[in-house]
């Protein structure tokens, strides 16, 4: 259903692009609830993508829950994207989706309703080709239109991806193309369309942790709101170590460096730089240091080991004075 109505000017922000600042979220959560069972494999201390929690010798749960407002026009593609980004968790710690539960925020009296049946039917959509049941959910009438999901997995307890496991000597993988921030800015801003990006947010990321898990990785996360940077910083600091990323090896959806070069750059995107600065050590100019910290919607997974079929960009060393180096 192709319509009139663009989304994307019924948000304050888009995507993950409008998650709360990193670094500010941090100190919310500090003091909560720390872990009080062996059973409880990944909670939060480390802020890893998702909470695992062991029910048998060879099964543990994988509950994760994400939304946000509109990153594109597209009421269906909305939909996809949104729900591909919340199956992303459940990749990303090495596990497989088995139910979800739609969260869903819209302005009743503003927005047709049969929008919202659109934004349903592409979540429900990527439901289907993650092999997961949809089973219900919870709405409210918000002022914007928000869609996510809650999902429940499973994963064997010895096969579990996480950001606290990276050992040095191994190198890194990236298993989509960053850009995705940039272009869905200048989406929000001028209604161009990039049908690349879109198809990127909406591709699973189930084929890429499957082959990590293939490959040995024990360690990964995925990228999404907090940039490449963000995230990479998150795992080096839950690690112990240090990241050495490649700036040349780092793959880009086209059109993101012109997008950026015409000051397509989110509000989000500034904070995470500003986050992970005084822990960086660069080489590269500040333009290069805007996309890496790009916040990203649904991107791809950051995979410590080698992983066929996709870029290494850089490497895992012990940590020294600084934990993101780039080069």
């Amino acid at each position: 259903m192709r319509s009139s109505y663009r989304l994307t000017q019924y948000a304050h922000g888009g995507g993950c692009a409008c998650k709360i600042p990193p670094g500010e979220l941090e100190k919310l959560v500090t003091g909560l609830m720390p872990a009080v069972s062996d059973d409880l494999l990944v909670g939060l201390d480390t802020g890893d993508d998702a909470a695992v929690v062991k029910i048998a010798a060879d099964r543990a749960v994988v509950a994760t829950t994400d939304f946000f407002t509109a990153v594109v026009d597209d009421a269906y593609d909305f939909g996809r994207i949104a729900a591909a980004n919340a199956l992303s968790d459940i990749y990303a710690m090495g596990g497989e989706p088995l139910v979800g539960l739609n969260l869903v925020g819209w302005p009743q009296d503003v927005l047709p309703m049969e929008l919202l049946a659109e934004v349903l039917r592409g979540g429900a959509q990527i439901a289907r080709q993650a092999g997961m049941h949809l089973a219900g959910g919870q709405s409210i009438d918000d002022p914007e239109p928000k869609y996510g999901l809650a999902i429940t997995g499973l994963v064997h307890p010895d096969r579990l991806l996480r950001n606290d496991t990276a050992r040095p000597g191994l190198p890194l993988t990236l298993t989509k193309p960053l850009g995705v921030g940039v272009l869905n800015n200048r989406h929000k801003a001028t209604g161009e369309v990039f049908t690349e990006a879109i198809e990127s947010m909406a591709t699973l990321n189930a084929d890429a942790s499957r082959a990590a898990l293939d490959a040995g990785a024990v360690a990964a996360t995925d990228i999404t709101g907090f940039g490449l940077l963000g995230h990479g910083y998150k795992l080096a600091r839950a690690s112990g170590v240090s990241l050495i990323i490649d700036a040349a090896a780092v793959p880009y959806l086209d059109g993101a460096r012109q997008a950026l070069a015409d000051g397509f750059v989110s509000g989000g995107t500034r904070r995470n730089l500003d986050w992970v600065t005084p822990q960086l050590v660069s080489g590269v100019g500040e333009d290069e240091l805007i996309l890496l910290a790009d916040a990203q919607t649904s991107g791809g997974l950051l995979v410590v080991g080698e992983v066929p079929g996709y870029p290494v960009i850089g490497e895992v060393v012990a940590a020294g004075d600084y934990r993101l180096i780039i080069r």
